[in-house]
């Protein structure tokens, strides 16, 4: 979503770099305007610093000449917030006046608009400010009322912003996507391993990742924070909740898990693990001389078997079952012998269903003995389907 914020002249504008870092941490672009008399009470160098946007507080750069357009920031927004929304700001909304730019903005605002109130006890009692409000509330203006607690004036009762996080939760739920994940920290693995022969050589499979960077951008747009171990692919992540380690073999990956499973809430194991690994790999190129070349193999740590054995009870621990035939009972064998909640299982063959492709169908098999089927859809859509599953069952 595209967040634009306005921040007029109150106090409590110490608390938007903490909210602009969180809406952007969970996927948001945000820009922001102030009022002139805002940047008393917070820099707009940190505001631009933080949104990676420049900020808006004149209609234009007395410097520079350039023009700031108001009407192209509201077609731009999604929704505008203003907060903190001073009693001035709040008057001159509900009147319709326009002697700044934020103000012009809001009257060129076409999608929606929240205001977060805040100033001293006695000015949001006054009877001008609710009137106030419940004209801009009539105009279709939703509130985030703000909270009560101690005030800059040092007395205590309604009128303190609500703190950032507050903010953030209530103006997702107003847009309609609540991010349900806030505050859990998931686990994803995703690609192949490469397991050395040689120098040059190495025993793999054709996982391309995408099945596990697509639910791992899925677990970070219901605020998740992911850590997604990656094995060799040309996929990348952009997400702001996304870390990206790279991993290249079995050992790497158990390694990996050991280090950030125990501190994990969910874990999403979709990464096309190699079974078995060359039992005496060649530091040097091995050459072309033999008509024949014999290859002694060993069996590979089985990273999703010590994650189960070692889960606690507030974890929720997914695994990835990829079959050619008999897929529902080796699922489910699977789903107990490794102690799993869940498995997803994916049978090769099947149409739209394999490594490279950008579709997939999935079975979702529960510790509790649901089986859910899903049709054939885009790895992206699966992987929310999985992810919401996994909120209703965690």
């Amino acid at each position: 979503m595209h967040v634009l914020i306005g921040v007029s002249a109150g106090i409590a504008a110490y608390k938007i770099p903490l909210l602009i870092r969180l809406l952007i941490k969970q996927g948001h672009s945000v820009k922001v305007i102030l009022t002139p008399d805002a940047v008393d009470f917070v820099s707009p160098l940190v505001l631009s610093t933080l949104s990676k946007q420049p900020v808006a507080i004149e209609f234009w750069n007395r410097k520079t000449g350039e023009w700031h357009n108001h009407v192209s920031y509201a077609e731009w927004a999604d929704v505008l917030l203003v907060a903190p929304c001073t009693a001035n700001t709040l008057a001159k909304m509900a009147q319709g006046l326009c002697d700044n730019f934020l103000l012009a903005t809001f009257l060129s605002m076409r999608k929606r608009t929240i205001v977060a109130p805040a100033m001293d006890l006695e000015m949001y009692q006054h009877p001008s400010v609710k009137r106030n409000l419940m004209t801009l509330e009539k105009d279709g203006v939703m509130v985030i009322p703000p909270d009560h607690g101690e005030l800059a004036s040092g007395m205590v009762g309604e009128g303190r912003l609500p703190e950032p996080e507050i903010l953030a939760e209530r103006l997702n739920l107003h847009l309609g996507c609540a991010h349900k994940l806030i505050g859990c920290k998931a686990l994803v693995t995703a690609g192949p391993t490469y397991e050395s022969i040689d120098a040059v050589r190495f025993v793999g499979n054709r996982s391309s990742g995408k099945m596990g960077f697509a639910i791992a951008e899925a677990l970070a747009s219901q605020g998740a924070e992911v850590i997604l171990l990656a094995g060799p692919t040309h996929l990348n992540s952009s997400h702001p909740s996304i870390r990206t380690i790279s991993i290249e073999s079995a050992q790497d990956l158990l390694t990996a898990v050991q280090q950030y499973w125990p501190n994990s809430d969910i874990g999403i194991f979709a990464a096309a693990v190699a079974d078995y690994r060359p039992s005496e790999p060649s530091s040097q190129k091995i050459k072309k001389n033999q008509a024949q070349l014999s290859l002694e193999l060993t069996r590979t740590e089985d990273t999703l078997a010590w994650a189960g054995k070692g889960k606690q009870a507030h974890q929720f621990l997914v695994g990835f079952a990829l079959e050619t035939s008999n897929g529902e009972s080796y699922a489910r064998e699977k789903l107990v012998k490794k102690n799993l909640d869940a498995v997803v299982l994916n049978v090769l063959g099947e149409k739209g269903v394999g490594f490279n492709s950008d579709t997939n169908k999935i079975r979702i098999f529960g510790c509790d003995g649901q089986d859910c089927d899903y049709p054939l859809e885009s790895k992206v859509e699966i992987a929310k389907r999985i992810v919401d599953y996994i909120i209703q069952n965690k």
